[in-house]
């Protein structure tokens, strides 16, 4: 029902307003709604915020975000975790309006005194709402000087207008007909729901050895703890790990994901079960549960977590299979149907069928969960959620995140929009995404856009350069410059990337032409790597990779997403773009607080990347400079501003117009310091660096 000021149209809105927005302490986005009324008089808008526990935040006034549009927006910033209400509220400004007509008819001595008497009535009505502590004699002051016969009218009206008076009444305005939008739901969940690092390994690659005329030995959870300490070096928070399960033998794959298997292939993790036991076992191979634990406690001393792959589907061989028949789809000739997606046929898995126990599998999977709950696990990266009924997804979700609002669900969906979308909104608290396959300037743009606009209410992207899955052609032919390229890229322009082991050594051979699967890959066979013989030889991208997620610590706009804005260049193979945070006011919207890691204070970066891997090439940049939170001669393009390139240490002195040269070129010992040419990182905070160049490149 509309209300006696109409509010339309409130966005974020997420499923017509059924499902929660989502944010994270600290996170600021903006709220818009439509606010009219009839005939001329003034309105004013504002958001209330109502936090967990039911009280409303302080006072966010809204502004109309462009003349003449009855769009108003303000931005808001919920300080801590948990469910959480936000509304807008409308209603008429009489003091708005008289002021309107005030400055008209005063002047031209039009019903002078009727004027004055009427704003000395407001003003006095208004006083009565403003705190003594606030300005309340500044307010009380003002209507006495309305009513001042004695004094020159367009003396008592600049007294009514005084930009001190006005100010006080922003804050605390005299509000008629108030109206208010139906509170919308929004879920304030951990930081890491939105921000973190995301290192892939399979432990029984790591100290297993694979020499020619032996038996392979895999390795263990011991022997993969000893590579955790390498891993936090290079700043990763979360370190990821496919099935770590039993596997099962009947029609195990082979090396390269081979029909028929030797005796001594591994097979792949996402064939759960065997006599060892399903999904609530570990492989005997990678020792035992209390192996386990200390994996995952050592990660935890290293300030990293552990997310563990939760993959609804099993071997011929798993315990279910004779236990709960009824799980399984069986064809024509009575055999249970394996997975496939035609060509492609994956005998070793059985997928699961949901129509004949609904519950039964949402009971076994809430066990399973909080069997690895209890020891430790609060992330899980799910794979293939979008094979499984969706109504399925909302109930597991829902029941876990009720009891453990901490524990996140990383949807690995490359699905159709659509799905992707609705695993969002139903609970998934991240996503992977297109971004493997958007590579040009515009499909980023466009791509980027999206994300960080409208979807940002409910899906929160983690860029992953690589997965076992997928090797894509810009990496096969791009040569170390795009490995370098799309790590700048993912680990600047979403809060959340990834990368699958080997990435860093640059391992780019497809299984055959034409393909995006790895040659031997891990999925069906031991790889143990050199790591230490890469880092020696300078091969490495880990000096790169560090220093990029040290950035994303250090600045706060690299831990937001929505902030992303893209500036003009004339190169078509050069991306600009900014990110950039901004303190909530004090005393504003629930949210002037800090949550430790500087998240919400101001910052703003600013990035270019040759998207070309092959060649150099330059342009020039147009900022935008009112995204950059520059000072107003600045912001005007009237005085340069320094920024300095946090991959090289260099500092240069911009303005409006840039020139900008970038590419492949880099020296090997730029590259061993972190740094690279293919891109420009650049921050806006002043630089303790003296000295630089001007608007140009160093040639």
């Amino acid at each position: 029902m509309i209300g006696r000021i109409p509010v339309l149209d409130v966005q974020p809105l997420v499923d017509c307003g059924r499902r929660p927005v989502k944010a994270v302490p600290g996170e600021t986005f903006l709220v818009t709604a439509t606010v009219f009324r009839e005939g001329h008089d003034a309105v004013g808008a504002n958001v209330v915020l109502r936090d967990p526990s039911g009280r409303s935040g302080p006072w966010t006034p809204m502004r109309e975000l462009a003349p003449g549009t009855d769009r108003w927006g303000a931005e808001v910033t919920p300080d801590r975790e948990g469910r959480w209400t936000y509304a807008v509220e409308a209603w008429g400004d009489p003091l708005a309006t008289w002021r309107q007509h005030a400055r008209i008819k005063v002047p031209q001595r039009i019903d002078t005194e009727l004027v004055l008497a009427e704003g000395a009535e407001l003003l006095r009505r208004a006083a009565a709402g403003v705190p003594k502590t606030a300005g309340k004699a500044l307010v009380t002051a003002a209507a006495r000087a309305l009513k001042d016969t004695a004094r020159d009218p367009d003396e008592r009206l600049a007294a009514a207008l005084d930009p001190g008076v006005t100010a006080v009444l922003a804050r605390h305005p005299l509000r008629e007909l108030v109206s208010a939008s139906r509170p919308l739901p929004m879920i304030v969940e951990r930081e890491r729901a939105l921000f973190g690092s995301w290192y892939e390994m399979f432990p029984r690659s790591e100290g297993a050895v694979t020499e020619p005329g032996r038996a392979p030995v895999p390795g263990t959870f011991r022997t993969a703890a000893e590579r955790l300490p390498a891993i936090a070096a290079m700043g990763f928070d979360v370190v990821y790990l496919p099935p770590v399960h039993p596997i099962g033998h009947s029609f195990r794959k082979g090396r390269g994901g081979a029909l028929t298997a030797g005796p001594e292939d591994v097979g792949s993790p996402w064939a759960i079960g065997s006599a060892d036991g399903g999904h609530d076992a570990v492989h005997p191979d990678l020792g035992t549960l209390a192996d386990f634990d200390a994996f995952l406690a050592r990660a935890r001393d290293l300030g990293m977590e552990i997310a563990l792959d939760f993959a609804l589907q099993c071997s011929p061989d798993h315990p279910w299979v004779k236990e709960h028949p009824q799980w399984f789809r069986r064809r024509a000739d009575g055999t249970i149907a394996y997975a496939e997606n035609p060509p492609k046929k994956y005998q070793d898995i059985f997928p699961l069928h949901f129509d004949d126990d609904f519950r039964g599998l949402v009971t076994e999977t809430l066990r399973i969960l909080r069997f690895w709950m209890a020891r430790g696990v609060r992330i899980f990266r799910v794979d293939n959620p979008h094979t499984k009924p969706v109504v399925f997804w909302e109930k597991v979700l829902g029941e876990i995140n009720r009891t453990d609002p901490d524990v996140i669900f990383l949807s690995e969906a490359f699905t159709r929009p659509a799905m992707m979308r609705t695993l969002a909104q139903i609970g998934f608290q991240q996503s992977y995404t297109y971004f493997t396959w958007r590579n040009t300037k515009e499909e980023l743009t466009e791509y980027l856009t999206e994300l960080s606009g409208e979807s940002a209410a409910c899906m929160r992207p983690n860029f992953f350069v690589n997965t076992p899955d997928i090797l894509h052609a810009y990496l096969q032919h791009g040569g170390r410059a795009a490995f370098e390229i799309r790590a700048v890229l993912a680990a600047t322009l979403s809060p959340s990337w990834g990368m699958y082991a080997g990435y860093e050594l640059c391992e780019a051979t497809p299984a055959r032409p034409g393909s995006e699967e790895y040659w031997d890959s891990e999925k069906f066979a031991l790889r143990p790597r050199d790591w230490e013989a890469a880092d020696r030889s300078g091969a490495s991208l880990t000096p790169l990779i560090t220093r990029l997620n040290e950035l994303r610590r250090a600045h706060p706009a690299l831990q937001r997403l929505r902030g992303l804005r893209f500036h003009h260049t004339d190169s078509e193979h050069i991306l600009a773009y900014s990110k950039r945070t901004r303190r909530a006011p004090a005393g504003g919207s629930a949210a002037g607080a800090d949550t430790g890691n500087g998240a919400n204070a101001d910052d703003t970066v600013l990035v270019l990347v040759n998207l070309d891997p092959h060649h150099v090439h330059e342009c020039t940049v147009s900022l935008d400079l009112s995204e950059l939170g520059l000072p107003p001669a600045q912001r005007e393009g009237a005085e340069p501003f320094p920024v300095t390139d946090e991959l090289t240490g260099e500092t240069y002195h911009w303005g409006r117009d840039n020139y900008v040269r970038l590419g492949p070129d880099g020296p090997s010992e730029l590259r061993r310091r972190g740094g690279t040419r293919v891109a420009h990182i650049l921050s806006l905070r002043p630089s303790s660096q003296t000295g630089g160049s001007p608007n140009h490149e160093r040639q």
